[in-house]
């Protein structure tokens, strides 16, 4: 393409999920509330587990560990979402889009592996209960957050420093209400072909291996559980792991829908409205779901509140 249609981008455009002025406050009041729910219960969750000497057990280790990512995720969009609402500027400045992209990648990396992690030592606790606290110690627990944090680091980063690389034609719209990369990509006025092989190798990748780590470790789960000769043992041991077998499948199944999605529909609006699915909606449900089906949660949340009243 002529270089007379390239420019040194500045800025970019977020067109949001609707341009209707009538529908802003709306959009503005729901996604504040959905926010406020979702650091509040994730930091309830985190604050319950240190508090709850019950909940210092390497489930519990990767759960607060997952809130804590919950939150930043959903800080990463949703905040300047309604910035851009309230002050009526769809203004992202050039280095502010590439920032969010990278920690975009980076919440969403790590919540991939956290939920791996949490597999793993569902299988551990159940497959092999007798060694479940020699297997899964603090330095083996503290080591598996550490390595989720560099790959998701060196990914998110390896990511952002490629975009970096691409020049941008003078149409800087992105019809979404956060720099999504796929969205971003489209603005480009050069051949990302190689670009995007490397990106959806590099996610495909990302991805598969820790979903595969998942079915593996809950087909050895289901096999364990099938042994065991009464109703009550295989729903006690069934009910260790139906909450995290419930955030996996709300993340992976939204994640996923949006994508497979956005490939058959090519409406930006419309991939714009389900992105919200796992950007906004999965965090929030994340600590109701193992407040409501985990008692230890629940005695530690009452504690809590009893404390603080």
């Amino acid at each position: 393409m002529d270089s007379s249609n390239r420019t040194r981008v500045s800025e970019f455009l977020l067109l949001g999920l609707s341009e209707n002025k009538d529908l802003q406050p709306l959009i503005y009041g729901l996604f504040l509330s959905m926010y406020l729910v979702t650091v509040g219960g994730n930091m309830f969750i985190i604050l319950a587990i240190i508090s709850g000497p019950r909940l210092h057990t390497p489930m519990y280790f990767f759960l607060s560990n997952l809130s804590f990512v919950d939150i930043c995720f959903i800080s990463t969009t949703v905040p300047k979402m309604l910035v851009n609402i309230q002050t009526q500027n769809k203004v992202m400045t050039y280095a502010g889009c590439i920032t969010q992209i990278c920690f975009f990648l980076l919440f969403v990396e790590l919540d991939n592996f956290l939920l791996t992690i949490m597999a793993y030592d569902r299988y551990v606790a159940i497959c092999h209960p007798m060694h479940y606290t020699v297997i899964m110690n603090y330095q083996l627990c503290g080591f598996l957050v550490l390595v989720s944090w560099i790959v998701s680091v060196l990914h998110a980063l390896f990511q952002s420093f490629m975009m970096l690389e691409l020049p941008f034609c003078t149409q800087l719209e992105i019809p979404h209400f956060f720099c999504e990369p796929n969205q971003v990509i489209q603005l480009t006025c050069s051949d990302a072909f190689l670009y995007d092989l490397v990106i959806y190798f590099t996610l495909v990748l990302l991805a598969t291996v820790p979903l595969a780590g998942i079915f593996y470790s809950y087909f050895k789960i289901v096999s364990s559980i099938r042994a065991i000769s009464s109703i009550q043992g295989k729903y006690k041991a069934f009910s260790t792991c139906a909450s995290h077998l419930l955030v996996v499948s709300l993340f992976y199944c939204t994640g996923l829908g949006v994508y497979l999605s956005s490939a058959a529909n090519h409406s930006s609006q419309a991939g714009a409205t389900a992105s919200v699915l796992y950007t906004v909606v999965t965090p929030m449900m994340n600590p109701f779901i193992y407040s409501l089906r985990n008692k230890d949660v629940k005695s530690a949340l009452k504690r809590l509140f009893v404390r603080k009243l």
